[in-house]
């Protein structure tokens, strides 16, 4: 066990106990998460702040602008990446807790349209004509080469013998908020997104799933930075809580670990 890792372990038996809100009147903590956290962990931390008292600030973006940034320096405690590949850059960079790694959650994908869409009821099989199906249109996702959804979507698209013919039509996101934005907007005609983000969007209707087996399984691993606060295990614990496992179910995120109490 490395130094940083037996830091780690420390801090969370030192912090088995909730701490007060008394106590915590000056604490805060940094998240950087995956864009497609948003809305279910602004609700997590405002239930773990109620609770302890302590401060969360969370910075979303793609995974990959947050992986760089922790690893240029950029002050946070925990990384939740919306896949395995920008958590497991960050253990490479030493720039995470790797004991305090968990694969917490899970997620899939799908095609959107704007909700006024006459496009609906998509079959999405080996061979869908996805080019066909957006016309003179844009498709609208995360940036294929980085963002997780992103590549999520051009191997999807790859297995079932779509990418080629609908490449030229892809618009390419910052994060896949910015994608669901763009088809919101009637910008795109269509986008490839979380399921998560579609049930958070009025803007936009899901008109077809991608089969779980198109594409690598959707893993959104959680882990402790190298310059966490001591505080950040007892976030960490909450969020493998049933508290927490609620909220997220209710986002629509598959919950990969046995919740605690």
């Amino acid at each position: 066990m490395n130094r940083l890792a037996g830091l780690f372990v420390a801090f969370a038996i030192s912090l088995a106990a909730v701490p007060t809100p008394a106590a915590a009147q000056d604490k805060s903590l940094t998240i950087f998460a995956a864009a497609s956290m948003k809305n279910a962990l602004d609700e997590i931390d405002a239930a773990y702040t109620a609770k302890t008292g302590i401060k969360i600030t969370v910075s979303y973006a793609a995974s990959s602008a947050l992986a760089k940034q922790i690893e240029q320096g950029a002050p946070a405690d925990v990384f939740i990446s919306a896949d395995t590949d920008w958590m497991d850059y960050a253990t490479s960079k030493k720039t995470i807790i790797e004991s305090s790694r968990v694969n917490l959650l899970g997620n899939n994908i799908v095609l959107i349209a704007p909700k006024d869409s006459k496009v609906d009821n998509v079959n999405i099989g080996p061979g869908f004509d996805l080019a066909k199906l957006a016309g003179d249109g844009r498709i609208a996702t995360g940036d294929v080469k980085s963002v997780p959804a992103g590549k999520y979507a051009k191997a999807a698209l790859e297995k079932l013998g779509s990418w080629q013919a609908a490449e030229p039509k892809f618009a390419m996101a910052e994060s896949v908020r910015a994608a669901l934005t763009l088809v919101a907007r009637g910008e795109a005609v269509l986008g490839i997104v979380y399921s998560t983000d579609a049930k958070i969007e009025p803007g936009v209707k899901i008109v077809g799933t991608f089969p779980a087996d198109s594409h690598p399984a959707i893993v959104y691993p959680v882990a402790a930075t190298a310059t966490a606060k001591p505080e950040t295990a007892d976030y960490l614990a909450f969020l493998r809580s049933t508290a927490a496992k609620a909220i997220l179910e209710k986002y629509g995120f598959k919950f990969l670990v046995s919740p605690s109490t």
